[in-house]
């Protein structure tokens, strides 16, 4: 097992199903691959942004001669609201994560397994005690999935511009009440005459 007994970390890290203990895959042969199955994980994606549904997928990590490629396939739903009507939208989402993640700590000398000198400073590495920590990169290809302007449906018809009610079919004012949060408009007046300054 090459010492994976006493690299372990305190049991609060191991509470997180998206922290995987990989000592045991790093002492192993380049090639050498494991699957996960992640199941209804909840995540925050940060930024205000909320999840209606738990995270589910696939993890592949694979042994290459520096650390582990991981393949990650994942999904979830994001909240958000129309951008032309403002009813709850709820986005269904799809993440790919692939990335090769390297060691921090050398499994077998136990030293400090320095960046390379054309390494990226942001390429995921794993912690001292050789885990991948998942969850930040889950958080972060979530949030660059956010959309710009969510639509309940494609032809979403907005809000009326005089009574702010959503543009049903047959939408018609008469007298129709107006609005309590546009009330206030009632007020101005655009005319030059009536300008103070």
């Amino acid at each position: 097992m090459s010492g994976s007994g006493t690299t372990r970390r305190p049991v609060d890290t191991h509470g997180d199903p998206l922290t995987f203990a990989v000592s045991g895959l790093m002492a192993e042969p380049p090639g050498t691959i494991r699957d996960y199955d992640i199941d209804r994980v909840d995540v925050d994606p940060g930024e205000g942004l909320r999840l209606t549904e738990p995270v589910s997928g696939t993890l592949r990590l694979s042994r290459t001669n520096r650390g582990l490629l991981l393949d990650a396939r994942l999904q979830t739903a994001l909240a958000g609201e129309c951008a032309r009507c403002l009813r709850p939208v709820v986005t269904p989402v799809k993440v790919r994560i692939r990335d090769e993640v390297l060691p921090s700590i050398d499994l077998a000398s136990g030293q400090p397994v320095p960046l390379e000198e054309d390494g990226d400073p942001e390429a995921p590495r794993l912690t001292d005690h050789h885990e991948l920590e998942l969850r930040p990169l889950v958080a972060e290809a979530i949030s660059l999935q956010e959309p710009i302007a969510p639509l309940c449906e494609p032809d979403c018809p907005g809000l009326c511009p005089e009574c702010g009610q959503r543009l049903e079919p047959g939408h018609v004012h008469d007298d129709a009440p107006i609005d309590p949060r546009l009330e206030a408009l009632k007020a101005f007046r655009v005319d030059g005459d009536g300008e103070s300054g």
